[in-house]
């Protein structure tokens, strides 16, 4: 078929096409406008593809603009368009894919994609066959062109070309795409190596069968002159490590030799691509072994990849010295998330940190150049690869560090300082014997005349936090500390904000070391708080809060109250209910009154209300959001998880000092409301504050128990490992201050709390706390709960043996001893497991003592003098010792 415009309907479109490249904002409504009474016609989209295919003499950007306009239209109503409007389209792409200009071919192939991903694969069964034919035409622009359109369809559709309902046509093309990798042009090159990677990740078949060509074939293009094509083959290369590593393998000496080089290309971009390599090789269990002789090439060109670009150091500002008077451009500042509170119990063994958990401090310090470059992946591959090799990793680099640290260039001593940073998590052990004299110098890096140097010498400074700490204190620590707080106060903003962060980390490895410098520290924090531009602002809130929950109450003195107070609450009052600035403050407000108990009484009426307004603004915008959602906007729950948390610390610092506060607001009913939450993290942080408050004031939790029970059973749902590990908490809470009370509540939960406990691969946090409340349910109601004793008896002991001696523990095992005392034939099976948790305990109460006394005595006069000692035989020696000297069994 062929259709012919109208001469006036031609002119009416061509005029609209050059309007809307007009900055004008009022013309720019006029074309919107004017495009939704033309969308009417179902032929104007044989207008737009005839503009774009056939009118060669339009200028190529209003020709192009026409194509996008209709892949819009495209995306939007593909499935309306009448049939001779589609199949039109299909054909003029079809037939114009090499058009002479490259800007065309590369609309059209946009186009086509489109097309195809709106589920029209399936309906345009020539759409792959006549591109993989066009493929072989003489003319150099039908080739590329159709190259370009299968390039973006592997892009969008890779899995549905992979799968039976095409009938497979990967087999046609991966063979296909593999001879043009001979191919004289290098743009042609380059886009088969591009379609053939689409593939990797997820083991497509076809390419699975012609793996050993393509390695091959890749090979043959190591040394492209192109950086396209050579990038595409470092691309190709990392991917296969991850996935077929297994063919790699024979040519791995080879490969890291070509690498090597590629990561020094003088094309950046190859260069980055050619560094993830090593960041990918480290991942995998044979890296030790195949990367080990090659250390002493990679090791300086990774070091050597470290140093700023000059580009960096333009976009970086790196010259300006002197900026904390300039105010921050909002789209500098990242959004913050609120991690909802967690209730965790106290451990013997410290625990590593959450990856989760931990602020951005592996992030490096540029996180102005948010965006991945060369200095950052040699700094990550550095990274990972001293936690593969450790000591291993230093005698090829401190011959290097010694000249970079103490280089007269800046840039050079700069990135030393960053090597430094970099090694410190897998080289500590190795790097020991350096760092009474590394230290100081960093510490006098902190002054250095250039911004950069001064806001590395931060990060690689907290790096070392842990080994400053444990040093005695005036050797390094307070140097350091001086320092780092002259550095708070800096003139450059990026110096603040790495010195704010390097603070916040020394204090959670000083904590109470801390305690004597307190006065000192706020004045400085204090002051950053007159001086700080936005962002800043955000990082300073989080080095108060952190340094409230490192020193805990020792902050509670009326000097320091009066010091940090009275700016926190000045911000409070000043942001607005829909400030997101609030988060920060919220949080940073709810570990300063968990530090400042009583101390906190004099701010809690204000900061308390505004949490309830916050959390029933909320309530009422999700209310109306769910009534009228396309008329509201979806409410930020942000607000309410925040504003529960510290109300949550509100509780938990002021106890019941809060009980005034709960009795004066309808805090209880609120609470009722976001229990029962569509969102998890809302759940999560209103089952937390349930606890506080049963801990702190009971009289207003006890008449809500009723409703509140049912709705604690059904979040028992492990599925949700938080909201799970709150509502479990919560519920012992509220044993212990219900006692016999509780009896009709226990069939709502006891029965999801021994499926938690014995599920396979449940967190350790939610076991613990689940073992402790099954405990405390068993001590307000043994007679509920004993007769179930042999279905948990053995998990609960396991997992309640390496937590420190507690009150939650001690009344946990209280229960357990009433719960054998009602039914002691629950427990013979695993009796074992009983005496091992018994022995974990350092310092029980005299009257928890006697009980495991009498239970232990009781069962070795039950079984006789013979049996237990066959029993007593199983123990580990340790185990023997700890009964024999405590209970004299």
């Amino acid at each position: 078929m062929d259709w012919t415009p109208d001469e006036q309907g031609l002119q009416q479109v061509l005029q609209l096409l050059k309007d809307s490249q007009s900055p004008n904002t009022a013309t720019q409504r006029v074309v919107q406008d004017k495009l939704k009474q033309l969308n009417q016609f179902p032929d104007f989209n044989n207008y737009l593809i005839f503009v774009l295919t056939r009118l060669k003499s339009e200028d190529e950007p209003t020709r192009s603009l026409s194509g996008l306009i209709l892949k819009n239209n495209v995306k939007a109503h593909f499935q309306s368009f009448p049939t001779p409007v589609a199949e039109f389209i299909k054909q003029e792409c079809l037939n114009n894919i090499g058009d002479a200009s490259s800007l065309i071919r590369a609309t059209i192939g946009i186009l086509i994609t489109t097309i195809a991903s709106k589920g029209e694969l399936q309906m345009w069964p020539e759409l792959l066959p006549q591109l993989c034919n066009l493929l072989n035409s003489e003319d150099y622009n039908t080739c590329e062109g159709a190259f370009g359109a299968l390039q973006k369809i592997c892009e969008d559709s890779s899995e549905l070309l992979d799968s039976d309902a095409l009938n497979r046509p990967l087999n046609v093309m991966i063979p296909k795409f593999l001879q043009f990798f001979k191919h004289c042009s290098p743009k042609i090159r380059s886009h088969a190596i591009a379609c053939v990677n689409q593939f990797i990740m997820d083991r497509a078949q076809a390419l699975m069968e012609n793996i050993d060509t393509f390695i091959e074939h890749l090979f043959a293009l190591a040394v492209d002159e192109d950086p396209e094509v050579r990038k595409n083959v470092c691309r190709a290369l990392v991917m296969l490590l991850e996935v077929r590593i297994d063919r790699l393998l024979p040519h791995m000496h080879s490969i890291i030799q070509y690498m090597l080089q590629r990561t020094q290309d003088s094309d950046e971009n190859v260069a980055l691509e050619a560094c993830e390599f090593w960041l990918t090789l480290a991942e995998q269990p044979v890296c030790k072994e195949v990367l080990g002789a090659h250390l002493v090439q990679l090791i300086p060109i990774l070091v050597n990849g470290m140093k700023y670009s000059e580009i960096d150091i333009i976009l970086l500002k790196g010259d300006v010295e002197e900026d904390e008077a300039v105010p921050d451009s909002e789209q500098d500042i990242k959004p913050r998330f609120h991690k909802s509170r967690t209730v965790t119990l106290q451990h013997e063994e410290e625990r590593p940190p959450d990856p989760d958990e931990a602020d951005d401090e592996d992030d490096d310090d540029d996180d102005t150049l948010s965006d991945w470059n060369l200095r950052k992946c040699s700094a990550a591959a550095l990274d990972v690869l001293a936690n593969v090799f450790r000591e291993e990793l230093l005698p090829h680099l401190l011959p290097l560090l010694k000249e970079l640290l103490f280089h007269p260039e800046w840039v050079i001593k700069e990135s030393g300082i960053l090597v430094l940073g970099a090694i410190a998590e897998g080289c500590m052990q190795g790097m020991v014997p350096y760092l009474p004299e590394l230290i100081p110098h960093l510490i006098r890096c902190l002054a250095d005349k250039k911004a950069l140097v001064r806001s590395i010498a931060c990060w690689t400074l907290s790096r070392y936090a842990h080994w400053v700490v444990g040093q005695p204190p005036d050797l390094y620590l307070k140097p350091l500390m001086t320092e780092l707080l002259q550095r708070v106060l800096d003139g450059n903003k990026r110096v603040q904000e790495a010195a704010c962060s390097a603070f916040a980390t020394l204090e959670e490895e000083a904590c109470t070391e801390l305690v004597p410098y307190l006065s000192f520290i706020l004045d400085t924090l204090v002051f950053a708080f007159g001086k700080y531009q936005h962002k800043n602002l955000l990082i300073l809130y989080d080095a108060i809060g952190t340094l409230a929950d490192s020193v805990g109450h020792h902050l509670n003195q009326p000097e320091y109250i009066q010091k940090l107070m009275p700016p926190l609450i000045q911000k409070w009052n000043e942001l607005k209910d829909e400030d997101k600035d609030l988060f920060p403050l919220l949080e940073c407000l709810s570990s300063v009154a968990t530090a400042l108990q009583s101390g906190f009484l004099p701010y809690c009426e204000p900061v308390y209300q505004r949490c309830v307004t916050l959390v029933q603004k909320t309530l009422a915008h999700a209310m109306l959001y769910s009534q009228q959602p396309e008329r509201v906007e979806a409410p930020d729950k942000d607000f309410m998880i925040v504003a529960l948390d510290l109300l949550s610390g509100l509780a938990e610092g002021l106890g019941a000092h809060v009980e005034q506060l709960v009795a004066r607001s309808n805090v209880m009913s609120l609470l009722f409301q976001c229990m029962q939450d569509s969102m998890p993290e809302v759940r999560q942080s209103s089952f937390a504050l349930l606890g506080d408050l049963t801990k702190a004031c009971f009289l207003h939790v006890k008449p809500c128990i009723a409703e509140f029970m049912p709705i604690l059973g059904t979040n028992l749902n492990p599925e949700f490992i938080s909201v799970c590990n709150n509502a479990t908490w919560a519920i012992g809470e509220i044993c212990m201050q219900m006692g016999s009370e509780m009896q009709p509540y226990v069939p709502m939960v006891l029965s999801n709390l021994v499926e938690i406990i014995n599920r396979p691969n449940t967190p350790k946090t939610l076991l613990e706390n689940t073992a402790i409340t099954i405990g405390r349910l068993g001590f307000v109601c043994p007679q509920e709960v004993a007769p179930m004793l042999q279905q948990f008896i053995r998990p609960w002991c396991t997992s309640l043996r390496n937590i420190r001696d507690n009150e939650e523990k001690d009344s946990a095992f209280r229960g357990i001893c009433v719960m054998i005392g009602v039914n002691p034939g629950g427990v013979v099976q695993d009796f074992i497991f009983f005496c091992d948790a018994v022995a974990s305990w350092v310092s029980p109460k005299d009257d928890l003592r006697e009980m495991f006394y009498k239970i232990l005595q009781g069962f070795k006069a039950q079984v006789g003098e013979e049996n237990w000692q066959h029993f007593a035989e199983q123990f580990p020696p340790l185990l023997k010792e700890r009964l024999a000297a405590f209970y004299g069994v």
